[in-house]
């Protein structure tokens, strides 16, 4: 992951996120309907701040998106999250499940999750969850949030990544060719510098409803607000 690292690296300084890089500190498998279209930051408490300009058009799914829900729902969240960022595991522990119920297992609403990895750490972790197969993609990414506390902080986290992908079903010869996936890690920083580049993401979490943007781990009210504000009007 050395080479993968120095990207990371190069990445941030470019975004000039280089002081956090180098001095912050980062904060079941369930299979879930995921779908997949053929596309100096912290984690952050509660803000608000408007949406860049020409956000909008750019919050439909492409590339290397999973989906969580119906793709074509009439609502698309988009997460930018890291998988070491504490406020980022708070949201898919706190407020999460109660969008899904209410929004996206009904069909109101679709999920996509974009990496936005703060460290080396979440950026293996990002690549793990991406080697997965597509249905179990979101399962991986609840999984490493539960067990943030385990690994996110670890010198090297590869040993109990390792043991997170052997429960999810992968083998010792899976995970190792997964960490030297170099399409996967390339695919993850480049989600991160469109992130920085085209949404102006700074922060984890940072979400955007239909466009409209809504920072930190928020209550679910937040979010129920702004979902119902996006939802069609009959």
């Amino acid at each position: 992951m050395s080479k993968i690292l120095t990207m990371l690296v190069a990445i941030l300084l470019i975004a000039g996120g280089a002081w956090w890089y180098f001095n912050g500190k980062p904060g079941g498998f369930a299979t879930p309907a995921v779908a997949q279209t053929s596309t100096a930051a912290t984690s952050s408490p509660a803000t608000s701040s408007p949406a860049p300009a020409g956000a909008s058009a750019k919050t439909t799914a492409s590339g290397e998106d999973r989906v969580l829900g119906n793709p074509d729902a009439g609502i698309t969240i988009i997460e930018f999250a890291s998988l070491t960022c504490p406020h980022c595991a708070e949201f898919d522990r706190e407020t999460l499940p109660k969008i899904r119920a209410d929004w996206i297992d009904t069909g109101k609403a679709k999920l996509i999750f974009r990496d936005f990895p703060l460290d080396g750490a979440a950026l293996k972790a990002s690549v793990l969850a991406r080697c997965a197969p597509v249905e179990r993609f979101y399962g991986f990414v609840d999984t490493l949030f539960a067990s943030q506390a385990s690994w996110a902080r670890s010198a090297d986290p590869t040993p109990a990544l390792g043991r997170i992908a052997k429960l999810g079903g992968m083998s010792d010869e899976q995970f190792q060719s997964c960490m030297k996936n170099d399409t996967l890690q390339n695919q993850v920083l480049a989600m991160r510098l469109a992130g920085e580049k085209e949404f102006a993401v700074d922060s984890t979490p940072t979400f955007f409803i239909n466009g409209k943007k809504l920072v930190g781990a928020r209550p679910y009210e937040d979010f129920e607000k702004m979902l119902k504000e996006a939802a069609p009007k009959s």
